[in-house]
């Protein structure tokens, strides 16, 4: 059995920017990608609104900072076969990352070197990491998306240059979401349902491409 780990943000959990809530579970792109895998892989989706690669927000009820939590996330699902990472939206505000994909660069190689260097059990090896740059943020009316994130519409469209550095500098996969979804104007950042599933989707011929040889 595959075990991979989908350790992200509000997209990785299933954000509905149409009523606030959640999308439906076969729509959320980790579990697009289980059903497209089938039988001998286990995709576990850790994903929470909100979460940076490795700023705090102390706005939040809960730790936001994903360089904080990861460590726990390998600990508890190992053995890992694969970590797949689609973090870097929320570096995007100006009270967490600084509003720059420049941080958010940084941040998601301290996240790489985490999964890298993690002492996981003697036996266990160390998983393949992919990356995901996240899609391209859109103009919105949303007031309040509007507020916070409208600054970085510009600025996300240098999420595939900077992820595919980091994922050359540490020898890890990389996809480019922008290729596959494009967020909703509803809020700016977030994917309908539609394109959630195009995301998964997507996903799931290059993860059986990176665990093919190790059969």
């Amino acid at each position: 059995m595959r075990q991979i780990l989908c350790f992200g943000d509000s997209l990785t959990w299933g954000y509905d920017a149409e009523t606030g809530l959640r999308h439906a579970f076969e729509n959320r792109w980790p579990n697009v990608l289980a059903s497209g895998l089938g039988e001998g892989f286990h995709v576990v989706a850790d994903g929470l609104n909100g979460r940076t690669t490795t700023f705090d927000d102390l706005t939040a009820p809960a730790e936001r900072n994903g360089s904080k939590t990861l460590a726990t996330a390998l600990s508890a699902q190992q053995p890992l076969d694969l970590v797949i990472v689609l973090l870097g939206t929320n570096d995007l505000k100006r009270h967490t990352g600084g509003g720059r994909v420049f941080e958010s660069r940084q941040g998601l190689e301290r996240i790489v070197e985490i999964i890298q260097f993690f002492p996981y059990q003697r036996g266990y090896k160390v998983p393949k990491i992919l990356l995901v740059a996240p899609p391209m943020f859109v103009e919105t009316l949303e007031p309040d998306f509007a507020l916070l994130f409208g600054h970085g519409v510009e600025e996300s469209q240098h999420f595939r240059s900077a992820v595919t550095k980091v994922a050359e500098e540490y020898g890890c996969a990389m996809l480019d979401a922008s290729e596959h979804c494009e967020c909703t104007s509803l809020d700016g950042i977030h994917l309908d349902a539609q394109n959630t599933r195009r995301l998964g989707e997507a996903l799931v011929p290059l993860v059986r491409d990176l665990l093919s040889d190790d059969a």
